[in-house]
């Protein structure tokens, strides 16, 4: 007989919650992947690892068109980035490390 296992996770008061270890593993699943849940027709709900999507953010889609229809329109709008532009800025953000990977702080959740 298959062995079952049974895990728990709670919800913070933004709706989000932790996928277990366990079902990480389970489903193969890595930073990024998207989860596909079943809503069952007894109330239950099955999730499983999305399949990889060859489609395209639509919104992004939308602004990526927009900004080629205005470049080809009008060329002259476009200008190089100012070399101090772009050292003033990457001045103000020196020494800080940013990890978009790392889960939310608890006060952040």
């Amino acid at each position: 007989m298959p062995i079952k296992l049974e895990v728990e996770s709670k919800l913070t008061d933004r709706y989000q919650t932790t996928v277990p270890e366990t079902v990480r593993r389970a489903l193969r699943l890595g930073k990024r992947d998207k989860i596909h849940y079943t809503i069952l027709p007894e109330g239950g709900v099955m999730m499983t690892r999305a399949e990889a999507s060859e489609t395209n953010d639509p919104a992004l889609d939308v602004f990526l068109g927009f900004l080629t229809r205005d470049i080809a329109t009008h060329p002259e709008r476009l200008h190089a980035v100012d070399p101090a532009f772009v050292q003033r800025a990457q001045s103000l953000v020196e020494g800080i490390d940013v990890d978009l990977d790392s889960p939310l702080s608890e006060e952040n959740e």
